[in-house]
This record gives C-alpha cells, sequence and structure tokens, in this order.
C-alpha cells in the first residue's frame, strides 16, 4: 500500500476529485491516428479531460520510464544510447506499464502508437491479456498540401508542449508562449523536405492501422478548424 503521507495535500484531495468526477464516466480505450500535423496534439488534452482518459504519447512514456529508472525504461535507455530502435514489445510493455495508474483506470487515448500493422497486433495481445481491446480508433484526415503548411508553420512551448501556428493560431506575442511568456521553438525536423519523407512513411507504413482497425474506425476530417474538428470527435464519441 502506498504511504500517503509523502503525497502532497493538495495533490491527494486533486486525485479524489478527479476519481469523483470520473467515477460515472465510461470506459474508452482510443486509438488517434494521422500523418504529422493533423491536429492530433491539439484535440487530445480535450478528448482527456472530457472523457477522464490518460494521454499515452509514446515517446513521453519513453522518456518518463528512462528518468524513472524503471527495468524497462533502462532497457529503452541502453537501446537508445547504442542507436538502436526501441523495440515494439519494450514499447508495448511501457505502455502496459502507464496503463495501470490511478488516471487511466477509466481508460486512455494513445497518441503515437502504434505506427504499424505488427505494433498494433501486439497492442491488441497485450490488451486481451488484460481483458480489455481498443474501443475506437480516429482516423484524423487532412491533403497532404496543407499538412506542409501547417508543419512548416508550426511553434512548440517546450515545457508544455503548447502548439501554435504563425498563420492558423499565432502566440498573443510573436514567439512567446500566451501562459508563461518563455519563448517558442521550432522543432528541427518540422521543414518541407522532412515532413515529406514522414508523410510518405505514414502513407506506406501506418495507413493500413486504419484498415486492421477498420470496425472500429471513425473518419475526422481533421482540415477544418479545431471547433468543428472538435465538434466530430464529440459526436462519435457522445
Amino acid at each position: 500500500m502506498a504511504d500517503l503521507s509523502e503525497i502532497a495535500t493538495e495533490d491527494l484531495m486533486a486525485e479524489v476529485q478527479r476519481r469523483l468526477k470520473c467515477q460515472d464516466k465510461p470506459e474508452k480505450r482510443l486509438i488517434l491516428v494521422g500523418p504529422p500535423g493533423s491536429g492530433k496534439g491539439t484535440q487530445s488534452p480535450a478528448i482527456k479531460k472530457e472523457h477522464c482518459l490518460c494521454h499515452l504519447a509514446t515517446g513521453d512514456m519513453l522518456r518518463a520510464a528512462v528518468a524513472a529508472k524503471t527495468p524497462l525504461g533502462m532497457e529503452a535507455k541502453a537501446a537508445m544510447e547504442s542507436g538502436a530502435l526501441v523495440s515494439d514489445d519494450l514499447v508495448v510493455g511501457i505502455i502496459g506499464e502507464a496503463i495501470k495508474k490511478p488516471e487511466c483506470r477509466t481508460g486512455f487515448v494513445l497518441d503515437g502508437f502504434p505506427r504499424t500493422v505488427a505494433q498494433a497486433q501486439k497492442l491488441d495481445e497485450m490488451l486481451t491479456n488484460r481483458g480489455t481491446e481498443v474501443d475506437k480508433v480516429l482516423s484524423f484526415e487532412v491533403p497532404d498540401s496543407l499538412l506542409v503548411e501547417r508543419v512548416t508553420g508550426r511553434w512548440i512551448h517546450p515545457g508544455s508542449g503548447r502548439s501554435y501556428h504563425e498563420k492558423f493560431a499565432p502566440p498573443k506575442t510573436p514567439g512567446l508562449d500566451d501562459m508563461t511568456g518563455e519563448p517558442l521553438i521550432k522543432r528541427k525536423d518540422d521543414n518541407a523536405e522532412t515532413i515529406k519523407t514522414r508523410l510518405a512513411a505514414f502513407h506506406a507504413q501506418t495507413a493500413p492501422v486504419l484498415q486492421y482497425y477498420k470496425n472500429k474506425v471513425t473518419h475526422i476530417k481533421a482540415d477544418r478548424p479545431a471547433g468543428k474538428v472538435a465538434d466530430q470527435i464529440k459526436a462519435t464519441l457522445g
């Protein structure tokens, strides 16, 4: 049993309030699939909050596991330091660890995984062993030409992950985060050449995941304004 004396009172109260609010929410296990720049990162926080889910971004989970020095985290660290790719089994294991946490009790929204059919199969195997399954897959669909424009104009607040766009969603003060006033950065891979390469990889490797989950897929027209995209998501999730 956890030693609650080590947890700050405000954190305990926040968790109690969250559980009271979320106790009647139906369970949902969601996957967001879409090419880079399709708006998954914009919509996932609202989905998480509205449906009391935990947000599982594989990159963040890997970094957290490494920082926490969990057995799987140390294995991932060794792979990354050697220049090797982190194996699918290892990523699925880290996802399995994450969904044991209390904030994932009513389900999760998974962003950035699975990227291939093989990964989807491993994820499903892990969930089946736990007596659960993926409920819905939201496919964020945007024309490639618009995605290039979206990504090349994107700016990020490194501390929180908040994203802005110089044309579609500019910050109140150019170059500064609205909440903290801290400088925004441009990711090194947010350029036209890189995004075109990533789009080709998405169409070749990740699009087949939608066929794999074909009976669970809802198609989201993500080239619309963020509010209209949110309305579509609300309509499908209830």
